[in-house]
């Protein structure tokens, strides 16, 4: 699929999905039918894979910049200069060596996880764009939504070892490998879970930039 059919196809998706955050899409303007897909760097050897947009990203159309996202950023700052990432613009920069992706490229109303029906109805799209447009096999995935992603439209035995991953005590140090395939194409994927970094998550927030710090220690040394 090329990037032209995999656009229009995603706004084909959209405009009969119910639970678009329709209000926040017109208050900032934007076209609720364009997706915040992410991409990226196809050569880059890390890709980010996180649920889906929200308020920040519609305004800036750019994935993982905000709260959350910032977390992210930060970390990678940090981790290839050496010191805290001084402003936004930085921010943003950081970014371009990576590749990003969501399980599905809308912000839902009430920023609540999209149901597993309308990721089924994505996962196609989202499959073709890591595969087609990303030629890389590490992924940091970010919570439990996006971890459990590569579970759909997979035979049962795949479900059930990220599930037995996901109990282990060292999920967020370990990884997984899963084989993401469509009809173009597959290529083996090395899952390296994270908590996911929202200031929601009192349990692992404070926890999140040293856990993303040791990854790309692990992933990307400097």
């Amino acid at each position: 699929m090329t990037p032209q059919q995999r656009h229009a196809a995603f706004r084909e998706l959209a405009a009969t999905l119910e639970g678009i955050d329709l209000p926040a899409y017109t208050e900032l303007g934007r076209d609720w039918q364009e997706p915040v897909i992410g991409e990226g760097h196809p050569q880059a050897p890390i890709a980010f894979f996180g649920r889906d947009p929200g308020r920040d990203e519609l305004r800036y159309q750019q994935p993982f910049i905000g709260a959350a996202g910032q977390q992210v950023r930060g970390a990678l700052y940090q981790h290839l200069h050496g010191e805290p990432m001084p402003d936004f613009a930085a921010s943003q920069r950081v970014g371009e060596g990576y590749f990003w992706a969501n399980t599905v490229p809308y912000k839902p109303l009430g920023n609540k996880a999209w149901s597993m029906k309308v990721k089924k109805r994505f996962q196609p799209l989202v499959a073709d764009l890591l595969l087609n447009a990303w030629q890389g096999q590490e992924i940091i995935t970010l919570g439990r939504e996006a971890f459990f992603w590569f579970a759909i439209n997979q035979p049962r035995q795949i479900k059930q070892q990220l599930e037995a991953f996901w109990a282990r005590e060292d999920r967020f140090s370990g990884h997984v490998t899963v084989v993401l395939e469509n009809a173009e194409c597959s290529r083996p994927l090395h899952l390296h879970p994270l908590p996911h970094p929202s200031p929601l998550n009192a349990t692992w927030y404070k926890r999140f930039p040293g856990l993303l710090r040791a990854r790309l220690g692990q992933l990307q040394p400097r």
